[in-house]
């Protein structure tokens, strides 16, 4: 009989009076509800349930935003490469006319509109867009930046290259005089001193671009990083 009276669990006495027995090793429920919600914030299945939606859409704002900073990054880097194109194209008619070159227009016309985008994309990409995401670059430094690359990779490059390419095909095929020694340089652009004076028009343009380009960037850039602390 000890025995079984120490074996025998607590009783448990209710607000009528009444005293139920409880067996060993057992916990009465009020004390389990009580040891479980210690301490700990009741979690509301409603709660749960509005919060995830909101989460959702936080994330899918945050994905439209970066898209459309995508979008804006690569359309401005391709058109900014497109008119550097262009100015290669129009350094390649000029020096062709002014050295009166004939020969092998679709190669010289080719490299004059693939190499200059291509130096215009991969320098603003580096320069520019891994600069500002990675926060070393303000406003005036990517405005600067980004026409000082126009100005460059869209204007000095192409007049260079179009001039060394088709200088040497007038020197191959002998299609002006050849220039005296010691004096080559000098020759070559007295030679075409009034018609390079037309690239100035690529150059302005260039350099006007280049700052808007600079500028809308920065923008957006700054537009789509406050959208996002703000929805954090």
């Amino acid at each position: 009989m000890a025995a079984l009276g120490r074996d025998a669990g607590p009783d448990v006495r209710h607000g009528g009076g009444d005293v139920v027995p409880v067996g060993a090793g057992e916990v009465p429920k009020d004390i389990k509800m009580t040891t479980y919600t210690h301490g700990q914030p009741s979690l509301s299945l409603g709660d749960a349930k509005l919060r995830r939606p909101m989460v959702i859409e936080i994330i899918e704002k945050k994905i439209e935003y970066l898209r459309t900073e995508k979008t804006l990054n690569i359309y401005g880097t391709v058109v900014f490469g497109t008119t550097a194109s262009f100015s290669g194209m129009l350094a390649n008619f000029i020096f062709r006319h002014c050295f009166k070159v004939k020969h092998d227009a679709l190669k010289t016309y080719a490299s004059l509109t693939t190499l200059p985008f291509l130096s215009t994309v991969v320098a603003y990409k580096l320069l520019v867009i891994d600069a500002l995401y990675s926060g070393n670059i303000n406003q005036e430094n990517c405005v600067l930046r980004s026409s000082l690359i126009g100005i460059v990779c869209g204007v000095l490059y192409p007049s260079g290259l179009a001039f060394s390419k088709n200088g040497r095909l007038a020197v191959k095929y002998h299609t002006v005089p050849l220039p005296p020694k010691g004096r080559v340089l000098l020759y070559w652009l007295m030679l075409c001193q009034t018609e390079i004076k037309a690239m100035v028009i690529p150059l302005i343009f260039q350099t006007v671009f280049g700052v808007f380009n600079g500028l809308q960037h920065y923008a957006v850039f700054e537009s789509t990083r406050e959208k996002i602390v703000h929805e954090d």
